[in-house]
């Protein structure tokens, strides 16, 4: 057994927690600091499960690189917004619609025929998107908290 996995897994997890811990310091707010959480929990499991088993067939299909736009979409959405709460909350929105659509562009790629498989990876990816709508519900939340 190779010890690289547990190295990648542990790069993984200090990223995850310097970048949750960055992102964090910048809000006052309790719901501000969760929606960080939120949103770096969301990265680490989408890195992870797509390192460990690929979402979209095997690891080592191609079409998982998609899932890497939805990374994009949430760190240069969060860099134009300067980490503020309501900017937050448009990237973390905008990577729940780029979640939801990788499936779909896949199914455009790729033309699978249609089966249980697919349909479980539409679920599974809705289930995350609902993680990054969650996060941008708590930063738009903290948004409101601090215009009161």
């Amino acid at each position: 057994m190779s010890i690289a996995p547990f190295v990648i897994a542990g790069l993984l997890l200090l990223m995850a927690g310097l970048l949750t811990l960055l992102v964090a310091s910048r809000g006052r707010s309790g719901s501000y600091k969760l929606a960080a959480g939120v949103a770096a929990v969301a990265a680490l499991l989408l890195v992870w499960g797509n390192l460990a088993v690929g979402f979209i067939g095997s690891e080592d299909n191609p079409v998982n690189l998609l899932y890497g736009a939805v990374l994009v979409v949430g760190f240069v959405g969060a860099a134009v917004a300067r980490l503020q709460p309501l900017g937050m909350a448009r990237a973390m929105f905008a990577a729940a619609l780029t979640q939801f659509a990788v499936p779909f562009v896949a199914l455009l790629i790729k033309q699978p025929e249609l089966t249980m498989g697919v349909l479980w990876v539409i679920v599974l990816n809705t289930l995350f998107a609902g993680l990054w709508v969650l996060a941008g519900w708590l930063f738009r939340r903290a948004a409101n908290m601090l215009a009161d």
